[in-house]
């Protein structure tokens, strides 16, 4: 049992507004495990499995009254759980959110941020810029909000489940080491990654027009730095951007993926399997239902999905968003490999990215983005979250970014 100094602890990452937004989405669940249970019943309850289309997970006369009654309860009990926590909520003003709460609260998201959204719950993240770990109102003058800062912008953008404060790692954050050696003004993105990668480009590319005519001082340069699903998400901000006609691409000089799926993740295309394995007979396909709570997000990770059209249409006929011709686009794998002769590691990578879709190759030619090898990097016997925090992945970004040799030094400068 947790004692109450735990309890204690654990509260003080809890807001009100959280209670109130887990209560919904516990009446949701519930909701979803009835309608399973059902499902499985009326498989069971008839001969071979066999249902018409418009009767099929649902049960009939008394049970299927039975079923009715208890979502009618729980609709009951959610509706009155909702009135009391709103009560306290305005009671309560919320505090400052822990690192802690937001970690969790991004991982969530990344689980289940497309349906956070479409239940408008309080728990799904809007996208924000952010600037001192503050997200910045586009609706007030930003000289008071972002002081001593000059023209040129170093955007961070996070990869899932995670969040703008997490690019400290292991008391190492590319953001300020890159302010330090180049004068860019660091700024951070926190977004919903539960959602179509596509909604966030779009988000994001809008935000940055925003940004562009309303920062204290004139733009000279804009970089972005993304990480993971970052560089998908960057990937279709630039590409909304270009077809848009929007003013913002016009500053961006370089982008900077670190560990980007840009062919996809096997990680996701394996979860496959469960939802083939589970609909394989009428007993376990309404189980299969439970192997689908993969968020919008996560599905766009199995093939490196960039657009709307990547999503929504076959996947054999899905054609690779390129690179915008006058951005310098970089790009770094890391691999569990010490060498390049170590080919197995270099094919599975670093535990989530293999090397090539990290680097943008692929075996057929109209697949392959137009990275040049120079402003290609691999960093060996590092894995996924070590692209975070490493002193050489840091040190061979500044050399790009200042021109220098493309090869990384042997001993970085960055950490001191």
């Amino acid at each position: 049992m947790d004692s109450p100094t735990s309890a204690r602890g654990l509260s003080r990452h809890i807001n009100a507004t959280d209670v109130r937004a887990g209560a919904s989405l516990a009446i949701d669940a519930t909701h979803g495990i009835v309608d399973l249970v059902e499902a499985m019943h009326a498989t069971i309850a008839r001969p071979f499995g066999m249902a018409s289309a418009k009767k099929a997970g649902r049960t009939r006369g008394v049970t299927g009254l039975v079923y009715s009654t208890v979502r009618g309860v729980t609709r009951f009990v959610g509706g009155g759980l909702d009135v009391a926590l709103s009560a306290i909520t305005r009671l309560q003003p919320d505090r400052e959110s822990s690192f802690e709460r937001d970690a969790a609260i991004s991982a969530l998201n990344g689980v289940l941020g497309d349906h956070l959204v479409k239940t408008e719950n309080a728990l799904a993240i809007p996208m924000t810029i952010r600037f001192a770990q503050k997200p910045i109102d586009f609706s007030e003058p930003l000289a008071a909000q972002c002081p001593k800062v000059n023209g040129k912008i170093a955007l961070f953008v996070h990869g899932l489940c995670m969040n703008d404060r997490q690019w400290l790692r292991a008391g190492h954050d590319h953001g300020p080491a890159i302010e330090k050696a180049c004068g860019f003004t660091p700024l951070y993105v926190r977004y919903n990654t539960g959602q179509h990668t596509s909604i966030n480009g779009e988000t994001l590319s809008n935000l940055l027009e925003t940004l562009t005519k309303t920062w204290p001082v004139p733009i000279e340069e804009i970089i972005i730095v993304a990480h993971s699903m970052g560089g998908l998400v960057s990937r279709s901000a630039m590409a909304h951007a270009g077809s848009s006609g929007l003013a913002w691409l016009a500053h961006l000089k370089q982008v900077f993926f670190l560990g980007t799926p840009h062919h996809g993740a096997p990680l996701e295309r394996g979860g496959r399997w469960i939802d083939i394995v589970l609909g394989a007979t009428p007993y376990t396909k309404p189980f299969a239902r439970l192997g689908k709570i993969r968020s919008a997000g996560i599905t766009d990770l199995r093939y490196g999905n960039v657009l709307e059209r990547d999503w929504s249409n076959d996947a054999s006929a899905r054609v690779t968003t390129p690179l915008p011709r006058d951005v310098q686009c970089f790009a770094i794998a890391a691999t569990t490999g010490k060498s390049k002769r170590d080919w197995r590691d270099i094919v599975l990578g670093d535990g989530l990215v293999p090397v090539a879709s990290a680097l943008g190759k692929h075996r057929l030619i109209k697949h392959r983005l137009a990275i040049p090898e120079q402003n290609t990097w691999i960093a060996y016997e590092r894995n996924h979250m070590d692209l975070l925090s490493d002193d050489e992945v840091c040190e061979q970004m500044v050399q790009w970014i200042r021109g220098a040799d493309r090869s990384p030094r042997k001993k970085s400068t960055i950490a001191s």
